[in-house]
């Protein structure tokens, strides 16, 4: 089969690798119709080089058509069209019944000292075969999986896969009620949809963001949207008698502009040996906190700060003072996908899309042109703001000149 592969800093490549097969019987085996590059690849192809392997398969946001079982598995059958979730978790563990299936206990990568298993990312989540790929191997198939329609396009079902419940989880921890305010920070796949669900919820939503084109699809969608300026911060604060919003959602993350020393460790790190970097990364990494500060600053008092965006440092400053000071609530932590899904289907498939999944991909490339697609998400050229990556049609010929 062809499959994404990292070859290094911001190099992947499409290559020829063995086919996927059945390895438990709780496996199942997809033919990927489409998958997505998310911001959380991003990471993999610019910073966490420490912890990747030349060939590696990436991608974790697929959804496709059934092809095989194995004896486990009885929720789906071949021919059954799916979703599948970036986590990997078997739905009966301790943390599973909890409802935190990103913590499951069956799949946590212990080495790392890390939470569930992830697709298609670093040795730090298990490094499994990831969804940039014409096959998937998708372990714990049976909890797993989504069955879902077959009337709608993929689009409106694809980003079930992550993107989507994150969002939701975000806005869920951030604990905003109908006619509140809400700032999301970052008006990029997730941030939109962040956006999008807190005024599906009844809340006042600012976006903040520097890239025009994020700025007018998020403005599209009923959100008071601002540059990013010195006094974004304070034009906020006008706007809501003073305080600032009841809660903000940082969808940035470790990548945020205007953390300029962080920016240079990332870069160095992801340019070291391997045997250097890894210690480095896990023990005095750094992230870049300029968003998360903004979160913090522009919060009211006794509001909340909910993290959607992924930190990786283990030594990154935080302003505990003025956190403290605030009397601040602050939520985190990777999706708990299957959590929400059942909340998030029928929105998704409501002839209204309340939630605006038909206007978020920008790119719909062949999966031959993912190193295309990779410079442009992380450049933001050409209006990109998401990029579906689709094994079942061909790549464009090349010109004659």
């Amino acid at each position: 089969m062809r499959a994404v592969t990292w070859q290094g800093t911001e190099r992947v490549s499409v290559e020829t690798v063995p086919d996927p097969i059945l390895q438990d019987p709780t496996d199942a085996i997809i033919r990927v119709t489409s998958t997505a590059i998310c911001g959380s690849d991003l990471h993999l192809y610019e910073v966490l080089g420490p912890f990747m392997t030349a060939g590696d398969i990436i991608g974790h946001e697929p959804m496709g058509i059934v092809e095989e079982v194995g004896a486990g598995v009885t929720h789906v059958r071949p021919g059954d069209r799916v979703v599948v979730p970036f986590t990997i978790s078997c739905g009966q563990c301790a943390m599973c019944s909890q409802g935190l299936p990103s913590q499951c206990e069956t799949t946590q990568v212990t080495e790392h000292n890390s939470g569930a298993a992830l697709l298609g990312y670093s040795k730090l989540y298990g490094q499994v075969p990831g969804g940039q790929a014409e096959l998937l191997r998708v372990p714990h198939a049976d909890y797993g999986l989504m069955k879902v329609g077959t009337e709608l396009p993929d689009e409106n079902y694809l980003f079930l896969s992550d993107i989507l419940p994150t969002a939701w989880q975000a806005v869920q921890y951030a604990g905003v009620p109908a006619h509140r305010t809400l700032t999301v920070i970052g008006l990029g796949p997730v941030g939109q949809l962040c956006a999008r669900i807190g005024r599906h919820l009844g809340a006042r939503v600012f976006g903040i963001d520097p890239v025009p084109e994020r700025r007018a699809m998020a403005e599209r969608h009923g959100v008071e949207v601002l540059d990013l300026a010195e006094d974004t911060v304070g034009e906020i604060r006008e706007r809501t008698q003073g305080r600032g919003p009841d809660a903000v959602i940082d969808a940035v993350g470790m990548e945020a502009e205007g953390s300029p020393v962080a920016g240079l460790a990332q870069t160095i790190a992801g340019k070291l040996p391997d045997v250097v970097a890894r210690p480095f990364m896990e023990h005095a990494g750094v992230d870049r906190l300029a968003a998360l500060h903004t979160a913090i600053d522009l919060v009211r008092r006794g509001g909340t700060v909910s993290l959607s965006g992924v930190y990786g440092g283990a030594a990154s400053p935080m302003p505990l003072l003025t956190m403290f000071d605030k009397q601040l609530q602050l939520r985190m932590g990777q999706c708990n996908v299957r959590a929400w899904t059942d909340d998030l289907l029928p929105l998704v498939e409501d002839p209204a899309d309340p939630l605006g999944v038909g206007d978020l991909v920008t790119h719909r490339l062949p999966l031959e042109e993912a190193a295309v697609g990779y410079d442009l998400f992380q450049k933001k050229h050409d209006g990109c703001i998401k990029v579906v990556l689709d094994p079942t049609i061909a790549a464009a010929p090349p010109e004659v000149p």
